[in-house]
């Protein structure tokens, strides 16, 4: 889901803050001075914005760090929320692809945790992110956002371009059967989070699992799994500029095809309907953008590959983006958050799922 919106207000932490118990303040501030990272009285708020790992500015010492956490009821899910491994990827793969925030730290285990659960560190990188209400102090005009859409896909083919190899990546994925283990995962991911029967649902997960592509579009890549315009962090001065990938909890080494399918379901266009548009998936539906047509086209001509499987792709990908909007409403429904923001996911969950399904009817993304 979105990253937080590391330029936004923040919130103070509190007992019902969504991470269980109270942070230990002074511990927390042992631990970072243990480390070289902080010296002082340790203040910390919590980012107000996304739905998947936790997100706190941490100042101390004149210094503003990021912290990421797991949300609670994550043990269900653990997968998506593995924070630990997140560090672990960021620090191999900082030295070969720079627009990354630089990790700084982890906490590997809940025992003698200040926060009571695994985290990290990393620095906090300055900029803005595009969310989907327009910003009050610029006018998007259709020349910026078609410039800033370009460059979007041209950063998800660069990553594309990574060599997974020279980066010590190789281990944090199974390329051999990857995007079988896809389907059958996030079906089953879907399963075991259902509160509601949603039939369009029914029928992408049964139109997925009969066509799994024989053939891959090259050798495996770096997949971010969650590439879209609002985990990416902005040059202040020029919308154009990508400064930093956020969120990389799903990243992984596979077919790229399925990054390509994800930034696609979440590029909501001007043609779509309203209720699609009233997700806050972006503004990629602004006048200027790409359309999905071009991002394909585009990204074929930046990755050097053919987008072969399009439509299957696509809609696993919009089965998996519906999947994680259900897996947090689930959470929502079980009690273990109160943010009303997620009451709404359920919706969110129906309406990916009958976009879809009118893509398969269609024949086309």
């Amino acid at each position: 889901m979105a990253a937080p919106d590391l330029t936004a207000g923040t919130v103070a932490l509190t007992d019902k803050d969504v991470i269980k118990g109270a942070v230990d303040a002074a511990a927390l501030g042992r631990w970072l001075h243990e480390r070289g990272l902080g010296d002082g009285a340790v203040d910390v708020t919590r980012f107000p914005s996304g739905h998947s790992n936790l997100t706190y500015r941490v100042q101390t010492g004149g210094r503003s760090l990021v912290l990421r956490a797991p949300p609670p009821g994550a043990a269900t899910i653990a997968a998506g929320h593995d924070v630990v491994r997140e560090h672990r990827i960021l620090t191999r793969l900082k030295p070969l692809y720079a627009k990354i925030p630089t990790p700084l730290g982890s906490q590997e285990t809940a025992e003698g945790s200040p926060l009571r659960v695994p985290f990290y560190v990393m620095e906090q990188v300055g900029g803005r992110i595009l969310r989907h209400k327009r910003p009050k102090d610029i006018e998007l005009t259709p020349s910026l956002m078609q410039a800033l859409s370009t460059a979007c896909v041209d950063e998800l083919a660069s990553l594309h371009r990574v060599d997974v190899g020279a980066a010590g990546l190789l281990d944090i994925g199974k390329p051999e059967g990857y995007v079988q283990r896809q389907v059958d995962g996030w079906r089953s991911r879907y399963d075991k989070a259902r509160t509601d029967e949603i039939s369009d649902l029914e029928r992408v997960s049964l139109w997925l699992k009969d066509n799994v592509p024989a053939t891959s579009s090259g050798p495996p890549t770096l997949v971010h799994n969650d590439f879209k315009l609002d985990n990416l962090m902005l040059h202040n001065d020029d919308l154009t500029r990508i400064v930093a990938v956020l969120d990389w909890e799903l990243s992984t080494v596979g077919e790229p095809l399925t990054d390509l399918g994800t930034t696609l379901a979440y590029w909501i266009e001007e043609g779509d309907g309203d209720d699609i548009k009233a997700l806050p998936m972006g503004l990629t539906w602004l006048p200027g953008c790409l359309s999905r047509r071009a991002i394909v086209s585009r990204w074929e001509e930046q990755s050097g590959r053919r987008a072969e499987h399009l439509l299957f792709y696509y809609v696993l990908a919009m089965f998996k983006v519906a999947t994680i909007a259900q897996q947090i409403y689930a959470r929502y429904v079980k009690g273990f958050t109160k943010d009303e923001r997620f009451a709404l996911l359920g919706f969110a969950t129906a309406v990916i799922g009958a976009k879809a399904v009118s893509s398969l009817d269609a024949g086309a993304v």
